[in-house]
């Protein structure tokens, strides 16, 4: 018997109800499934790293299967991540003569390649050699180059983003931020200096900006006490026209103590998104700005000498939950994670 059109119309709905209803179940299944993934892939992990004193930084590689830690036993121990899921400790050897502050790894299109600062006025480049190991079934690390260019402490090391080359960026107590480069990333030996700018004010840690659609760019911190000196975190760019590297804003809402900086990664946006660690989290936006919107130096920055400023700087958020100093930062997508000193806590 044929069904009339109101009839047909009722059954359809109702297969479709049925349909859209075992498509929700499954998807709501795959949802907790997937949280339940995540859960497990967040769960606090606690490694006996057995270095003799305090661990000043620890760095991921780009894979996030290995990690570097550094420490003030002037050693540096390299650990990679297992099948099990635990990491294991592949390197363990003495770097400096005085505490390692930083160690970072460059992009692993240039090999497995460390690099640190240390107390010790310098800083060191270290490459993995593949397949060499030692007896206990570790890996062998060599030194390719010592920088002897500080007369202070060096505060901080920094590989470039990939698109700009083999470039190791350094900051130092003395106000001093040192670019090398390696002209032949087959020798690792050679790190000639292109560029020392004088920052005039202690310097504590830089960041490389990662945009590629935009000038080259760093951001550096310094930890003055004083707060009668102004901002604490300069940006600096690099001119192609001029070769050199110009500063180009100081961001005066900053006038504490600056511990760490970094930028998030650009993702598309028209913008660049700047953390700072200090007594409290601030996070700013750096908009560049057209010629006929650019706004006078001495209007936007009254500390500032005559010009005009390349951005405009807004404050996107400020946190104080810590309670206590932040230390450092890692920065993941859009998310900064960031960690405090004194009460030992990360979030």
């Amino acid at each position: 018997m044929a069904l009339n059109s109101v009839e047909i119309v009722s059954v359809f709905s109702r297969k479709f109800a049925v349909t859209l209803f075992l498509l929700l179940l499954e998807l709501d299944s795959s949802v907790v499934k997937r949280q339940t993934e995540l859960a497990e892939m967040f769960v606090a992990k606690s490694i006996s790293v057995e270095h003799k004193d305090l661990i000043h930084d620890v760095a991921y590689d780009f894979h996030g299967r290995r990690m570097a830690t550094c420490s003030s036993d002037q050693s540096v121990k390299v650990w990679d991540l297992g099948d099990d899921g635990q990491w294991h400790c592949t390197a363990d050897w003495k770097t400096h003569s005085g505490s390692v502050w930083k160690v970072t790894w460059a992009h692993p299109e240039f090999g497995q390649v460390l690099a640190t600062c240390s107390f010790d006025r310098t800083a060191a480049v270290w490459e993995e050699l593949p397949g060499e190991s030692s007896e206990k079934g570790q890996s062998h690390w060599v030194k390719r180059t010592s920088l002897v260019d500080s007369r202070t402490s060096v505060t901080d090391v920094r590989f470039s983003p990939r698109h700009l080359g083999l470039l190791l960026a350094t900051c130092s107590a003395d106000g001093f931020v040192r670019i090398y480069e390696a002209p032949d990333v087959m020798n690792l030996s050679q790190w000639p200096l292109q560029h020392a700018i004088q920052c005039k004010l202690s310097c504590s840690c830089l960041a490389w900006n990662p945009s590629r659609v935009h000038p080259p760019m760093l951001a550096v911190g310094s930890d003055e006490a004083n707060p009668s000196v102004g901002g604490k975190v300069i940006i600096y760019e690099f001119s192609e026209a001029q070769r050199k590297w110009n500063k180009v804003e100081t961001v005066m809402s900053v006038t504490e103590p600056v511990h760490d900086i970094s930028f998030a990664p650009n993702l598309g946006r028209s913008y660049h998104m700047l953390a700072i660690a200090s007594k409290e989290v601030h996070v700013i936006t750096l908009k560049p700005l057209k010629r006929e919107q650019a706004v006078q130096t001495a209007t936007a920055v009254p500390t500032a000498p005559a010009g005009t400023s390349r951005f405009e700087i807004r404050q996107a958020a400020q946190f104080d939950d810590h309670s206590s100093q932040v230390t450092r930062f890692c920065s993941f997508g859009c998310t900064f994670l960031r960690a405090a000193r004194g009460r030992e806590t990360c979030r």
